[in-house]
Order: C-alpha cells, then sequence, then structure tokens
C-alpha cells in the first residue's frame, strides 16, 4: 500500500487576490481577511486529490493527514478515510504547526509528502524534514520561485497516481528559494536559496526554479513598449501586470510603476497603482468592455497567469476576453523556455483550458510570434 503524508497550509496564497504580494505573518492575513480575501488553498488541494480519487482505489494507498483544514476535510470530501495525526487550534494554524506536521511525517517513513502552499511553505518543509524524504509541493502561494511546485493542482494529483501505480518516476533535489516579503512590497526582490528538497521529475508536471537578477535588453523594451503605445485605443482600461517588461511600458509612458504589482492606465495616463482584484473588479464595471490586460510570463518558468498576478482572477480574466490578453516578452525570455509552452493556472480548470492554444506574443517593434499556451 502506498503511504502517503498530506499537509494543507490553508493561509496560503491568501494575500494575492488583494495585493499583499504574500501570506507571511499574522497581520498580514488579518489585512487580506479584513480586505475580503478567500482562502485559495484548500480548493486547489481538493483539485488534486480528487485527481487521485478518480483514478486510484482507496484500498491501494493511505492518506496520512493533520486534523480538519490541513488536510483532513479535504481528504475525506474526495472519499478516502485518513489516518489523522497531530493536534491543532483549527481555526489559526501556523508556520509552526506545517513544520511538525512535515517532521512527524517523516519520522513515520512514508512515501511522500504532498503539500500545499507557497514559499513559505516549501521553507517550513524544508525545515522540518530529513534529507532523502521525498515531497511535492500543489501550487497555492502568491511568490512561487521555488522548483518543487507541480505546474497545476491537476499535475500534482496526476503524479501521485502515478507513483501509486509503480509508474517510472524519476526523481532529483530541487531549490527552496524565497523572498523577503517587505522588500517585495517595496519593489525590490531579494531572493534566497533555502536549501534542496527530493521531488519527482517529470518535466511536462513540474514547474522551474524561477529565473531572476539578470537585465533584459533595454532596446527590446523600448521597441516592445513603443508597438503597445502605437496600437493603445482611446479611452479603452488597460490592466498592466507584474513584470520587468511590463515595467517598460510605464516608463516609455512617463508613469510610475509598481513592479510587482497591477496598475491601471487609460489614455496613457495613470488611474491606480498596486491595485486589488475588488479595485479591478470596479474599474472595470466603468469601461462598457472597453478593456485589455497587458501581461508578461515570469522568466524561466513560463507562468502567465496564476503566479505572483492573482489579482487577475478568472473572473476578470473572463471579462476582459482571451482575445484581449496582449502578452509581451523578449525573444531572449521565450527562448530560456527551450521549447516549453507558457503556462496558466488561473484556479479554473475550465478556463484553464479556453485560454490554452496558440497566442500571439509582442517581442520587438511590431513584431510578433505566435506560441503555446497550455
Amino acid at each position: 500500500m502506498f503511504r502517503l503524508g498530506f499537509i494543507i497550509n490553508p493561509l496560503a496564497g491568501i494575500g494575492g487576490s488583494v495585493a499583499l504580494k504574500g501570506s507571511d505573518g499574522e497581520e498580514v492575513v488579518a489585512e487580506a481577511l479584513l480586505k475580503g480575501a478567500e482562502l485559495r488553498a484548500p480548493n486547489r488541494a481538493l483539485r488534486a486529490i480528487q485527481v487521485v480519487a478518480d483514478n486510484i482505489s482507496a484500498e491501494d494507498m493511505l492518506f496520512v493527514t493533520f486534523p480538519g483544514p490541513m488536510g483532513e476535510d479535504v481528504v475525506r470530501q474526495c472519499g478516502f478515510d485518513p489516518q489523522i495525526v497531530g493536534d491543532i487550534d483549527v481555526t489559526a494554524t501556523t508556520p509552526e504547526d506545517t513544520e511538525h506536521a512535515a517532521k512527524m511525517m517523516s519520522e513515520m517513513g512514508l512515501d511522500i509528502i504532498l503539500f500545499v502552499g507557497g514559499d513559505g511553505t516549501a521553507r517550513n518543509i524544508c525545515n522540518a524534514i530529513p534529507e532523502g524524504q521525498p515531497v511535492l509541493g500543489i501550487p497555492a502561494g502568491v511568490k512561487m520561485h521555488s522548483g518543487v511546485y507541480a505546474i497545476t493542482p491537476e499535475a500534482a494529483g496526476e503524479l501521485i497516481c502515478r507513483l501509486v501505480r509503480g509508474e517510472l518516476v524519476d526523481i532529483r533535489q530541487q531549490e527552496v528559494r524565497d523572498i523577503d516579503e517587505e522588500a517585495f512590497r517595496q519593489g525590490k526582490v531579494r531572493a534566497r536559496y533555502y536549501g534542496d528538497l527530493l521531488v519527482p521529475e517529470e518535466g511536462q508536471f513540474m514547474q522551474h526554479v524561477k529565473s531572476g537578477g539578470r537585465e533584459v535588453e533595454a532596446f527590446v523594451l523600448q521597441d516592445i513598449a513603443a508597438t503597445l503605445i502605437e496600437e493603445m485605443e482611446d479611452d479603452f482600461l488597460y490592466i498592466v501586470g507584474p513584470g520587468s517588461t511590463t515595467r517598460g511600458l510605464m516608463d516609455e509612458l512617463g508613469l510610475d510603476n509598481t513592479l510587482l504589482g497591477v496598475d491601471l492606465i487609460k489614455n496613457h495616463q495613470l488611474l491606480a497603482s498596486d491595485v486589488t482584484e475588488a479595485d479591478i473588479e470596479q474599474a472595470i464595471a466603468e469601461t462598457d468592455g472597453r478593456v485589455k490586460i497587458i501581461i508578461t510570463p515570469i522568466g524561466g518558468q513560463g507562468h502567465l497567469l496564476g503566479r505572483g498576478n492573482q489579482q487577475l482572477t478568472p473572473s476578470i480574466i473572463r471579462q476582459v476576453g482571451r482575445e484581449n490578453l496582449i502578452v509581451i516578452a523578449t525573444k531572449t525570455k521565450i527562448t530560456e523556455l527551450n521549447g516549453r509552452p507558457l503556462l496558466v493556472d488561473s484556479n479554473d480548470p475550465a478556463l484553464d483550458k479556453l485560454l490554452a492554444g496558440y497566442i500571439p506574443v509582442t517581442t520587438g517593434y511590431r513584431d510578433r510570434i505566435l506560441y503555446p499556451l497550455s
């Protein structure tokens, strides 16, 4: 029988939709809840475990998990009868609970520990387990720099199914990286290496470590920006996603730029900076449908939606429409993907399927390529 440890950080990603750029710390969580943020991790956990439930018999595997929101609720909802270990305050889980769960499960000699969270959660897991304990992450956080996560919850579920069926799945060490959230909120990226975790190595299912710290060519960014400015339509709302590539547009317009948040512009003027999901919804309601989103993929990973721009919720993306997504990237950034597609993980699987296919990417002055989006 395959024995799987399962840990959910229920608060992972709670700060994303309200533009807090992270979820670490009680004050941030309290602020996110005050702003109306909803829990993101439980639903993403459910999506992964449902894949397992649809393909694997309960007699073939044992879930070992912590009580209530840290795993038990989702596992039971999917029809499994888990072994419950540990003791927590179900109304206020903590990073220490995550570390305690990981340590306890590693000492039980489980086949793999499946966890739900972001880079902070990966750090907790890394702190708690010994070298050689296999793990796999279900992505649910705001910051997703580490290479220990599947590209989507469903991909994580499929990997578990392959392991349970005894298929050959390679494993290797992948980096755990996290950033200083306070610096991040001030527009500074200070990524730090915290260690390695042993994870399944299946390229089509696992995300890559985010690349960063390398300057892109200023002239290319100016060329991309010049094309966008020429093509901007009067009285349209433009939702500008995070990243140094989109910052090139803001620089050419002479506008302040959040860099790591989402900004709104109209008629070449800045309407609002570092906006939340609610801010965007309100702005869209005032546009009479004249709205576009300008976004760029994360270097090295290729994620276009669902990593660092959770303010762009499925509701917002559906209102804007695929045809009004303006994707920009340097050819260097695209080349570094080595043929891998751009990725969407919007937290709405049906929407992800609608978005899939080939999409135009502006790569220079009046220069575009068609590139796959998966």
